[in-house]
């Protein structure tokens, strides 16, 4: 279910800590921990954010989608798959789609589609599908690209 600011309220009470708060702990906890198993359940806990529109502002203005976007290359493929997905929840969004083409989430997330993982390849090619438009369409659909996507 999606979130609004009423939802919001009710949800975290007077005293509690707001989505902007709770979700800047994480991403603290995730740039303060080494340990595989905790990063990737911080890192699959900020991607289930990533399908609100309620918290695209603070993914934003917290950097998250940058953080996604440094998973995809990653060693530990649960990281990457939980990266790309991040990325491919919040495309939707034209302002976070362009955050992810500016930073160079491009060629990662074409990387992604050779994935061993299934749930990597199917996050890959909705973040493309979403991404491309009329400024990167010739670097999204060249034919290399194409052959892998058929693949």
């Amino acid at each position: 279910m999606f979130t609004n600011d009423r939802r919001q309220q009710e949800r975290t009470g007077r005293y509690g800590t707001s989505r902007v708060e709770f979700l800047q702990e994480l991403v603290t906890q995730f740039q303060n921990t080494s340990a595989d198993e905790p990063r990737e359940k911080i890192l699959a806990n900020l991607a289930n954010f990533a399908y609100d529109p309620y918290n695209y502002n603070f993914l934003r203005q917290l950097n998250v989608l940058e953080l996604f976007i440094d998973c995809l290359t990653e060693p530990n493929e649960k990281l990457v798959e939980f990266g790309i997905g991040g990325i491919c929840n919040s495309c939707v969004d034209p302002a976070n789609s362009a955050i992810v083409t500016e930073f160079g989430g491009i060629p990662p997330i074409i990387q992604c589609l050779s994935s061993p993982v299934r749930n990597t390849v199917n996050y890959a090619l909705g973040a493309l599908y979403y991404i491309c438009n009329d400024f990167n369409k010739e670097e999204i659909l060249k034919p290399e690209v194409i052959d892998i996507i058929k693949r």
